[in-house]
């Protein structure tokens, strides 16, 4: 027999991601186009504004949503965010786009491309955000969370920029990237033994090769929903070189590094969510023993759920309700009642 928990978790996952895309689809999301000089390339990020905003000259928080691997700056756009922000009503969400990046600085570059996307979200993607929209440009003003990649992400640049953002967070986080990278280095973690070798038949063969083409294909194949010129198909959102050349490179984008190295009177209010049967709870609730050893205060919702859009769409209206809550706060001000 079911479980009737998880059973009621999904039914009221797809309820709110119907609501979500139903009465987020005629809210306005924007997307805004513009050249992004840490990655020498025109990008693009999708905002939601206050409804109050056209009318008011009223300055606004921001939240900032960071999407996961292979997605891009339309993901959460799609699982309702400008419904979410609606709730609210005077908050801006801001959802940029890094490719494949990791969010990180790359130490090595490819022919061709200059991958400096903490820059990009640092510096530009802010620095612009902040100088063409009514914001409040400070620390108490700003939040920070993502999915997946998105979770590392937020987590990692909260921690490396604490003076930027008064509440960060990581949703479904792949928070060991980093922390894998540098033990790989320092030959801590074997490498994965190779499949042993398997005499296939021409036919096989033949289907073998067929598929790679077809996943090939597919890589090379331009998203329309993207639309960012040479950055559109995988092949080209995947960045070439190196992430990390040193062991020490990587551990300065190592959250369970960096947790320790922020003063605690500097540090974001945190917070983590994922769902029970999501493989990348285990390393959320690793952070979260960090935290709790070291008295770091902390959120951390555990909801039934894997690690999809279902989830996520239940996520949102928590990530909203919660950081708008401590931005308010940080502000001096009660959170405005919801609709």
């Amino acid at each position: 027999m079911p479980n009737p928990v998880i059973l009621r978790s999904s039914i009221l996952a797809t309820l709110l991601f119907v609501l979500a895309a139903s009465v987020g689809a005629q809210e306005e999301v924007q997307t805004i186009e513009f050249h992004s000089p840490a990655v020498e390339r025109m990008m693009k990020y999708n905002i939601v504004l206050p409804a109050s905003y056209d009318s008011s000259q009223e300055r606004y928080p921001v939240l900032y949503l960071l999407h996961g691997l292979t997605s891009n700056y339309v993901a959460w756009s799609r699982m309702g965010a400008a419904f979410y922000a609606g709730l609210v009503d005077d908050l801006i969400i801001v959802m940029p786009d890094v490719g494949n990046s990791w969010y990180v600085n790359w130490d090595e570059n490819g022919e061709g491309q200059r991958n400096n996307w903490e820059d990009h979200i640092i510096v530009d993607v802010i620095g612009h955000v902040d100088a063409n929209f009514r914001t409040i440009a400070r620390r108490e003003g700003r939040a920070i969370n993502g999915l997946s990649m998105g979770g590392y992400g937020g987590l990692t640049l909260g921690l490396r920029h604490a003076d930027q953002f008064v509440s960060i967070g990581s949703t479904s986080g792949a928070l060991s990237y980093a922390r894998t990278a540098a033990r790989r280095m320092r030959g801590e973690i074997q490498p994965r033994a190779g499949r042993p070798t398997q005499q296939l038949t021409p036919e096989q063969q033949a289907a073998r090769e067929a598929s790679r083409a077809r996943r090939e294909a597919s890589r090379m194949r331009p998203n329309p929903s993207i639309g960012i010129d040479g950055f559109s198909s995988q092949a080209e959102r995947s960045p070439t070189g190196r992430a990390f050349l040193t062991p020490e490179s990587a551990d300065a984008y190592d959250p369970f590094e960096l947790i320790l190295d922020v003063p605690r009177d500097e540090l974001p209010h945190i917070y983590l969510d994922s769902g029970t049967e999501d493989n990348l709870i285990n390393v959320a609730r690793e952070f979260a023993q960090v935290l709790f050893e070291h008295d770091i205060p902390f959120d951390f919702m555990q909801m039934p759920g894997g690690h999809n859009g279902a989830y996520w769409v239940q996520s949102l209206g928590h990530i909203v309700s919660i950081q708008y809550e401590v931005i308010r706060r940080a502000l001096g001000e009660r959170p405005a009642s919801r609709r």
